[in-house]
């Protein structure tokens, strides 16, 4: 009993000779142990953020890791858009994750109006193509098909999608003038007879 008051005692007093100290000022989010409690090697005590710099992980599809290289500086905005900032690429894995296709790469970001875990949107400046047109992602059919109007009936035509944003997505193998659908028509199919609505 006595071997063993007098270890915890020398453990209090080598621990009085140390002092935990970030490399930064910052504020402290996550506090795990109370003062006086018995920490074990390799236990979490909290988490303490500096709250002036931020890091973003972000997965990026294999095929556009070409856009990213370090030192780059790419835009953030929030979900509302009416905030942005200019952060810029820091780090970026080599390995391209298995099951999702992508490649996890970080973005330092710095400001005052940016909180810890906000979302964020990055908009990554991509390659030009030629002869591509935007449209919305619920008029394309099994992922790269899309029906247009030929003169008033619905014809069915392959096309080739390049970029997906959100609500968007890139496309080529249209012609200029091409007439598309404005919005889904129920029920339709090859053939089916339309009449073009102009405002």
């Amino acid at each position: 009993m006595l071997t063993s008051y007098y270890n915890v005692k020398n453990l209090e007093v080598k621990l009085n000779k140390y002092t935990l100290r970030a490399p930064f000022n910052g504020i402290l989010i996550e506090a795990l142990v109370n003062p006086g409690t018995l920490i074990r090697q390799g236990q979490k005590l909290g988490e303490y953020i500096n709250p002036s710099i931020y890091e973003i992980g972000v997965s990026v599809k294999s095929e556009y890791r070409d856009l990213l290289e370090v030192g780059k500086h790419v835009k953030l905005t929030n979900l509302e858009k009416t905030n942005s900032w200019i952060g810029k690429v820091v780090r970026i894995n080599g390995k391209v994750d298995s099951q999702t296709q992508t490649v996890k790469a970080f973005i330092e970001v710095n400001g005052k109006d940016l909180k810890e875990g906000q979302y964020l949107e990055i908009l990554l400046q991509a390659k030009n193509e030629e002869n591509a047109f935007e449209i919305s992602r619920n008029l394309l059919v099994d992922n790269s098909k899309l029906y247009i109007v030929n003169d008033t009936i619905l014809d069915l035509v392959e096309v080739n999608p390049v970029f997906e944003n959100q609500n968007t997505v890139v496309v080529k193998g249209l012609t200029n003038g091409t007439q598309i659908l404005a919005k889904p028509v129920p029920g339709a199919h090859i053939g089916m007879l339309v009449k073009v609505f102009n405002k």
